[in-house]
């Protein structure tokens, strides 16, 4: 059909010949393999001024159709040679880095054609695992099953965010993301380890409805401890509510058996320069479950 095309539109079956880098006789061949598919001639005249025949004229249009699409489809799923393709997935309590991280990255890789993905740390993990995402940042308390793949970049600390303003029970409202979710479990057993009563005011997938309960005094909720400026919420006036967990670790994973490369310590610098003012713990702060001062 690329052959057709070619012949049509450049009038002659030498110079389609030439074009396409093929012999004349080659030419020759494919048509004559076009007029056994529609039984019957393509050209009723290939002299000086081509003539297609009825057939031909409608296979042409099928023709130009097809070979479009045909090149579309690779133009946009086969990389040129030399081009980078990245998929990338974020957590969605960092995602406003993102602008600087993409612009650090079309510095150190111009030209390479880069997909993101937002989203919880659990969904983005498997994401990685299936292979349908290069690599993530994304939340991760260190376990036994940490994976080769993964390196930290540094450990965010959270903080309460809230000031609720319905509801007269005198169980603390909270504002939740839904299961799996990398914080809920150490912030209920913390709550419950202090003796806390508490119910569940809001619980929803999407972080950005939990930001807008958090914004309508639905609830407290614990979130990266620079939420006011990111997203405006307001810090969690209450007394004696205890300390969030963390810091907690900032990883970028990798696929199981994936070897870091060139392209992931640029990425990796790119995503430590992006969260460059972000509240980081400091090299040797309390770690994990160590007793700190209540917040106010």
């Amino acid at each position: 059909m690329r052959t057709l095309v070619a012949v049509v539109e450049c009038g002659g079956f030498r110079r389609a010949a030439a074009t396409l880098h093929i012999t004349q006789s080659a030419v020759s061949q494919q048509i004559r393999q076009l007029e056994s598919f529609i039984q019957g001639p393509v050209f009723t005249s290939t002299g000086h001024h081509l003539q297609l025949s009825v057939r031909g004229e409608e296979l042409l249009g099928y023709a130009r159709r097809v070979v479009a699409l045909n090149d579309e489809v690779v133009d946009r799923l086969m990389p040129r040679t030399g081009t980078t393709r990245l998929s990338i997935g974020v957590v969605d309590q960092l995602a406003e880095a993102l602008p600087e991280f993409l612009r650090m990255l079309a510095i150190s890789l111009p030209g390479a054609q880069v997909s993101v993905r937002t989203g919880p740390s659990e969904w983005l993990a498997g994401q990685v695992t299936t292979g349908q995402l290069d690599l993530a940042l994304l939340f991760r308390w260190n376990t036994p099953e940490t994976l080769a793949g993964e390196q930290e970049l540094g450990r965010m600390r959270m903080a309460w965010f809230g000031q609720p303003v319905h509801g007269t029970e005198a169980a603390l409202p909270l504002a939740l993301l839904t299961e799996p979710c990398v914080l809920r479990g150490r912030l209920v057993d913390a709550l419950d380890a202090s003796g806390i009563s508490w119910r569940i005011s809001y619980e929803g997938a999407e972080f950005v409805g939990l930001r807008a309960a958090v914004k309508a005094g639905l609830g407290l909720a614990c979130l990266v401890a620079n939420g006011d400026d990111l997203w405006g919420l307001p810090r969690a006036a209450k007394l004696g509510l205890p300390c969030p967990p963390g810091p907690i670790p900032v990883m970028m994973v990798l696929p199981t058996g994936a070897t870091s490369s060139g392209v992931h310590a640029i990425v990796k610098k790119a995503f430590r320069q992006a969260l460059d003012g972000y509240p980081f713990a400091e090299t040797g702060s309390a770690s994990i479950g160590e007793p700190r001062e209540l917040v106010a």
